[in-house]
């Protein structure tokens, strides 16, 4: 029997049994953890409130062997509160449904348990504190965090020089399965020619631009999300369920 500490971020929870609950977290020093908590549903638990999607908190996890991921489920027996992120989200329909895509987002690109992710988990943090403060548009931060995401994951997309022969830009076209803007020579078939302004607030949102981006014009900052939106499912393969209630 070992005993593991680590801070993470709630994802998701599912019921277990009469009292009890799986809860999936996105851990700094473990990757992704699935564990399970006694009795968090009952009235009297003492951290059951603690263990909400978009919590950030210090947990201790009980486990079977000398290593946290194995053959059963560890048990989550402390959790202690960092950051209430949830607080600032849940109430606002608009960041709610960009801070569940992210959750989301953020388990899809970490496939497997126990494999420490601390870049994805970092963004995460981040994402969700911005959210949280209502810094910038929901939309904004839900994009910039997908762009991320996809950067830290090996699939930054080119929003200026040219994806395949690295040709400067800007350049005219845009293209998923090439990785992003393409020049005249290296336009594959599908490619579409999006606006110079959407493009430049997506390497602003890339880059963390926010001068940039906050100023952008309502119709580019839509042109833009569908970009972000059909390059993350070329690269995850299928959609995402939660992005479809997002506000644009």
């Amino acid at each position: 029997m070992s005993l593991f500490r680590d801070d993470g971020i709630v994802l998701r929870t599912q019921k277990l049994g009469e009292a009890d609950r799986i809860i999936t977290l996105l851990t700094r020093g473990h990757g992704r953890v699935r564990a399970v908590a006694r009795g968090v549903r009952r009235t009297k638990s003492k951290f059951g409130a603690r263990l909400e999607p978009f919590s950030h908190v210090d947990v201790q996890f009980f486990a079977r062997g000398s290593e946290l991921i194995g053959r059963g489920l560890p048990l989550c027996t402390q959790s202690e509160t960092i950051a209430p992120y949830g607080g600032g989200i849940v109430t606002d329909y608009a960041r709610y449904t960009a801070g569940t895509a992210m959750l989301e987002t953020a388990e899809r690109f970490t496939d497997h348990e126990g494999e420490p992710a601390v870049q994805q988990y970092l963004l995460l943090v981040g994402g969700l504190r911005t959210l949280a403060r209502g810094e910038h548009e929901p939309h904004l931060v839900l994009d910039a965090f997908l762009l991320r995401s996809l950067a830290v994951n090996g699939y930054a997309p080119s929003f200026s020089a040219c994806a395949k022969c690295g040709m400067p830009g800007p350049n005219r076209f845009f293209s998923v399965a090439a990785g992003g803007s393409v020049c005249v020579d290296c336009r594959v078939p599908g490619s579409v020619v999006p606006s110079a302004g959407a493009l430049e607030l997506l390497g602003a949102l890339l880059t963390g631009d926010w001068e940039t981006a906050d100023a952008c014009e309502s119709r580019y900052v839509r042109e833009g999300s569908g970009l972000v939106s059909a390059y993350l499912h070329w690269h995850l393969e299928r959609g995402l369920r939660s992005l479809r209630y997002v506000e644009k």
